[in-house]
Parts: structure tokens; C-alpha cells; sequence
């Protein structure tokens, strides 16, 4: 199976596991240009050692809540493949504890990661994603769709949600898509032994959303995608 905007290069933050991982496998499976960030240098070599197809995947070592390591990425992908089609913010992650009984020492990190993350590849993507009529896919969260107790991960997923809208509202007449995707359970590291319930799908359908809205032809803006396991009430 080909897609229809085969051979554009595509970033990826946080994607030596989970969705981000499976959505850099099917893309240069389809046949596009690749390029992966991860914080772990050791997970990072690991992923690109199996993954393959170095000719079409590069691998750089950036925090996505670093505005000077963001920057680097982004100017790197361009000159090493000449242009950027699309970019996906996918780092992130869930400190596990809640804003009543939990750990503020955890909090900043994930506040940060989740929330100011995306809005740094954002700035740093959109001149180049103009110049491609490119488009923006940040990775939300059905956490950021319905509330519950005490939860601040929620929180930045609900930030995700506003800050999707008024990214596209601002990208739109620039030519420019924006897309959020919101999984629901999903069985991934993300969890981090936490628990995932026996319905959890894989990362594979989120991957596979991802590449559809990459997939829409000229003129077509896809903006919410929320994909859930049948089984997950909430």
C-alpha cells in the first residue's frame, strides 16, 4: 500500500516507542523520509538499528521541552532532506500520581513536555510547513476530551486540545493543516507497568490515523481524530 503523499519527510518527536515508533515504521514502509528525536541516546540507537532503511531515517537526540534543541531538530531535518512536510509532536508522557496525594517534583517535567513541547515545534515547523502546504499533528489525549479527579496529565492533554484549534486557526490561511489525534487506552511504555486494561488497543490503529491525515489531499483540513478501543467507557 502506497500513500498518495509518498516521499515527504515527516518529524516525529518522541518516537523511539509506542505511537511515535509505529508511526515512523509505517511511514518509511510507505515509502517517506523519517525523522526521530528521543531524549535516550541509548533508546534512540536501539530504535534506529531496527528500524532500518537508513537512507531514509535520521535519528537526533533532542528534550522536545528544549526550545534551543527543538530548533536544532527542525534546521537539521531541512538541510538533511531538503525540505519538511509534515511534523508530529508526539513526546510526552503521564507522571502517574494525582494533583491530590502525588509528587510536584514530577509535575514540571510533564507540564512542560506536554504542554510547551508541541507549541515549540509549532513555532519552529510552521514557516517550513508553509513553504510545503504542510501539516501539524499534535498527539492528544481522550484525557484531554472528559475530566477526572485531581488529574494535572489530563490537564495538559486539555491544553493540547485548545492548542491545536488555535494553532489552526492561525495555520489555516497559511496553508497550512493541523491535526489532533486522541487515543484512547493504549498499550504502550507509556504506562509504565501502571495496569492497562485487556481491551487497550495497540499503537498500530493511532499510527495508522496519523498517516491517514498526512494522506488528505490538497485543500482538505482534517482536525480531530479520536480513536478508542470498543470497551473503554470513558
Amino acid at each position: 500500500m502506497t500513500m498518495t503523499v509518498a516521499g515527504k519527510t515527516v518529524l516525529i518527536t518522541g518516537a523511539t516507542s509506542g505511537i511515535g515508533a509505529h508511526t515512523a515504521r509505517l511511514l518509511l514502509d510507505r515509502g517517506h523520509r523519517v525523522v526521530v528525536t528521543g531524549r535516550n541516546e541509548s533508546k534512540l540507537k536501539t530504535f534506529l538499528d531496527q528500524a532500518g532503511h537508513s537512507d531514509r531515517l535520521l535519528g537526533l537526540v533532542a528534550d522536545a521541552a528544549d526550545w534551543q534543541a527543538t530548533e536544532s531538530v527542525v534546521t537539521r531535518t531541512v538541510e538533511h532532506f531538503g525540505a519538511l512536510d509534515a511534523a508530529v509532536a508526539n513526546a510526552g508522557f503521564m507522571s502517574g500520581d494525582s494533583i491530590g496525594d502525588g509528587d510536584p517534583a514530577l509535575w514540571s517535567p510533564m507540564v512542560l513536555t506536554n504542554v510547551l513541547g508541541p507549541a515549540l515545534l509549532a513555532h519552529a515547523t510552521l514557516p517550513h510547513l508553509e513553504a510545503t502546504g504542510g501539516r501539524l499533528v499534535l498527539i492528544g489525549s481522550v484525557a484531554g476530551l472528559k475530566n477526572s479527579p485531581a488529574n494535572l496529565y489530563s490537564a495538559t492533554k486539555w491544553a493540547t486540545t485548545g492548542l491545536a484549534e488555535n494553532l489552526r486557526l492561525h495555520a489555516t490561511p497559511r496553508g497550512i493543516g493541523v491535526t489532533l489525534v486522541n487515543p484512547g487506552m493504549i498499550d504502550t511504555p507509556f504506562w509504565q507497568g501502571a495496569g492497562v486494561p485487556p481491551f487497550a488497543l495497540s499503537p498500530q490503529p493511532i499510527a495508522e490515523a496519523i498517516c491517514f491525515a498526512l494522506d488528505q489531499p490538497a485543500g482538505v483540513d482534517l482536525n480531530t481524530l479520536t480513536i478508542r478501543p470498543i470497551g473503554q467507557p470513558a
